[in-house]
């Protein structure tokens, strides 16, 4: 049987051209040099423009953010994973590099067309989901209601009146965009007849009125992976509003409530266990809590003779699930000694036994009206 292997990812350094010192701004003026090289409207029709595009965009992306840039410096691609877009395939489609980064096209395209007006995609969502800490820990399919507007089905979201279609602009020939002198200059404004959009509706689409889109109010599943903490969030592509050029994304983001058994630390989990002082320094065991069974498990655990307040006991590899991973954290056992403010009068006489055996000069018990008990 043949068998296929992926392609090899190279270096995201190499990709730019740059060296791994490079500040910032020259990672920005490398990236613009090949985007302006590759970009789609200079190549119509050249798939391995669009694809060194793309390249050169993830690329990119990942080094303009520093947090991405460390972990891909002291991990590689496999620090990436999971990240929104590492490792080189982090955009899809070249609309979502225009949106990411369309103001470094700005002044070398005129915007995110060259020769003509491209229709922009809708706009994003963003909505929140609160995920209580079991589910973070897990993971857990929800669904949420999202109101957007999507395209119209009687007009086919031109706006025009079904049977007819909407008119180029003569003001701007179809662009969008309007020239005029402004003493030496030449500035170039959003066409004042048709806003911009290129085109006149003369007939609208008596449904959606014009604008090409209606308000829909639908229920989406969101499917939330194992081990996401509080704040994160998730995109669901193309769940944004809808309009001619495409559609939007929805971004989820995640709020996660506490639990007063378990400190979350990235994905570790830290617990405190409060033990006696006899069990302490005698040693037994103690049942804690556990991440196991929707957080509801549960483990015997062994305490060593002699255990002092602050050790601490690893499970290792029964923490949080790493996301788009096998493996998980480590949970961490705290002890707490507890001291009793009060004893019974043979436990006290058992202290002061113990006192005596291990050479200890304590505070004599003394009876009514402070005299010396004897």
């Amino acid at each position: 049987m043949q068998t296929t292997t992926a392609p090899e990812m190279r270096d995201l350094y190499e990709v730019l051209g740059v060296d791994k010192s490079a500040n910032p701004g020259d990672l920005k003026k490398a990236y613009r040099t090949l985007a302006q090289k590759f970009h789609p409207d200079k190549n119509p029709g050249d798939k391995d423009a669009e694809e060194k595009f793309k390249e050169v965009s993830n690329a990119y992306s990942v080094l303009s953010n520093d947090d991405q840039r460390a972990r891909y410096d002291r991990f590689g691609f496999d620090g990436l994973r999971g990240a929104a877009q590492g490792g080189g395939g982090g955009f899809s489609n070249v609309e979502d590099i225009f949106s990411a980064f369309g103001d470094l096209f700005g002044d070398f395209f005129g915007g995110r067309a060259s020769g003509g007006r491209r229709a922009q995609r809708g706009a994003d969502l963003r909505i929140d989901l609160e995920l209580s800490f079991a589910e973070a820990v897990w993971g857990v399919s929800k669904e949420v209601k999202v109101t957007r507007d999507v395209a119209c089905g009687p007009c086919n979201a031109t706006g025009a009146k079904p049977g007819s279609k909407p008119e180029q602009c003569k003001a701007c020939q179809g662009k969008g965009q309007v020239v005029h002198a402004q003493g030496f200059f030449m500035v170039q404004t959003t066409c004042p007849q048709c806003r911009g959009s290129g085109k006149l509706i003369k007939d609208p689409c008596e449904e959606c009125r014009g604008r090409g889109q209606v308000s829909e109010t639908s229920t989406l599943q969101v499917t939330v992976p194992a081990g996401v903490d509080d704040g994160q969030t998730l995109r669901l592509a193309g769940k944004g509003e809808v309009s001619q050029g495409g559609a939007g994304h929805l971004y989820v983001v995640l709020h996660v409530q506490g639990d007063e058994r378990f400190r979350r630390d990235g994905e570790d989990v830290i617990s405190e266990v409060t033990i006696n002082f006899a069990k302490a320094a005698l040693g037994g065991e103690i049942e804690i809590h556990t991440l196991e069974e929707g957080v509801t498990g549960s483990t015997t655990i062994e305490v060593k003779p002699g255990t002092q307040p602050g050790d601490v006991i690893v499970r290792r590899g029964e923490g949080i699930p790493k996301i788009g991973e096998q493996s998980r954290g480590d949970h961490a056992v705290v002890f707490k000694v507890e001291i009793p403010k009060k004893l019974t009068s043979k436990q006290e006489e058992l202290m002061r036994q113990l006192a005596d055996e291990l050479g200890e000069n304590v505070k004599e018990k003394r009876g009514l009206f402070g005299r010396k008990k004897s």
